[in-house]
């Protein structure tokens, strides 16, 4: 499966003062999308900005599970995203 350029553009919304709802419809399979934001595999290699990597991507999609990633910039320093 390959994913082509996306075929709109990104809508942001905010859903209440603490809610941002982000939206953008790719041409690609769901199931590539879902997989690209839920395998570290694929996370690791698109998701730091450029110049950053993602050194630290765990990620538990069960009921109560957590997430935590890790990006590293050119410079050494360290940003750590986690959720539940």
């Amino acid at each position: 499966m390959t994913m082509e350029k996306a075929s709109g553009a990104l809508s942001v919304r905010a859903a209440s003062d603490r809610e941002v709802v982000m939206t953008r419809v790719f041409k690609a399979p769901r199931r590539l999308v879902f997989d690209a934001w839920t395998q570290p595999q694929h996370l690791q290699c698109w998701f730091a900005p450029q110049g950053y990597i993602l050194p630290v991507c765990e990620i538990d999609l069960r009921v109560g599970g957590r997430y935590r990633w890790v990006m590293r910039g050119p410079d050494g320093s360290e940003v750590t995203m986690t959720g539940e």
